[in-house]
């Protein structure tokens, strides 16, 4: 049977465990509920045994499950703790820092990162890599990338986090009517033109609204990048809302958001693995991205 057992699943459970929560769980890996729930039903499957209970209250351990998750949480620990020393002695004069970033990381916090590398105790080269929200989660997790510099809008368990950034959001419109800062309250009203849901913006979108237990009206299809989306705005098809970095230009109609007279922020993280072989450098590289915000 534990030859048969996959690690993915393992990881689901753990997860979870840490969690208390399937869908938050699912959030941290970049999948989704049922892919998560459906990996965890294997993994019980496989051990003949249930793991945990749902209720209104929330996710519990079953009794099976108070036993098994210790001992899942430690091979796991062991299996991270292989590859971790497996790279340090593989790659002993490595002298890259391989940054993930999300495509909503404006350029001024990755020229921000390029510099601090550089004048890390011992300069290293910066190797960067672009991708959605759920590849550089899913290399960070497999070791491919060092660090990441994403959107803080999803929990990742058992890793390292520093805010490093926060902006304000801003409500593009077809007329910006001089500028004036417009309430989350007023904002709802329109309808709202979304990007997929791969780099952030959507995530912390649907999450503003339901936090105000506000309906989000959205646009019945999808713009692929943040230029389409003022291009469509201008259309009249709707409103988008943007971190202001992501503004092509100054002169884009736009509105700041409000809420209750609060401007509307969102923060950016780095996450790295405390276990990582260059954690040292890691740690000092967020914490100066952090200290420059």
């Amino acid at each position: 049977m534990i030859e048969r057992l996959n690690l993915e699943g393992l990881r689901y459970a753990r997860a979870v465990a840490e969690t208390k929560s399937f869908s938050a769980a699912a959030r941290a890996y970049g999948v989704t509920q049922p892919a998560l729930s459906n990996g965890i039903a294997k993994l019980e499957e496989r051990l003949d045994g249930k793991l945990f209970d749902r209720s209104p209250r929330g996710v519990t351990p079953t009794a099976f499950g108070a036993r098994l998750l210790p001992l899942i949480e430690r091979a796991l620990e062991a299996l991270d703790a292989v590859a971790a020393e497996a790279r340090r002695l593989t790659e002993p004069g490595e002298q890259k820092i391989r940054m993930g970033v999300s495509p909503l990381i404006g350029s001024h916090l990755v020229g921000r990162a390029f510099n601090m590398v550089c004048e890390l105790p011992v300069p290293r080269d910066l190797v960067l890599r672009e991708a959605n929200m759920q590849d550089l989660r899913e290399s960070l997790l497999a070791g491919e990338l060092d660090i990441i510099l994403i959107p803080a809008v999803a929990a990742m368990p058992r890793f390292q986090h520093r805010v490093i950034d926060v902006q304000s959001i801003v409500v593009v419109t077809p007329e910006a009517e001089g500028g004036a800062p417009i309430e989350l309250e007023e904002a709802g009203k329109e309808q709202f033109i979304l990007v997929p849901d791969t780099c952030g913006l959507t995530t912390f979108t649907t999450q503003l609204f339901e936090a105000n237990e506000m309906p989000l009206r959205a646009y019945p299809g999808e713009a692929v990048s943040y230029q389409v989306l003022e291009d469509w705005t201008k259309l009249g098809l709707g409103s988008a809302l943007v971190p202001r970095s992501k503004l092509t230009s100054p002169d884009v109609p736009h509105r700041p958001l409000m809420d209750q007279g609060r401007e509307v922020q969102i923060s950016f993280e780095a996450v790295w693995s405390a276990d990582a072989p260059l954690a040292a450098d890691l740690l000092r590289l967020a914490d100066s991205l952090a200290a420059a915000r």
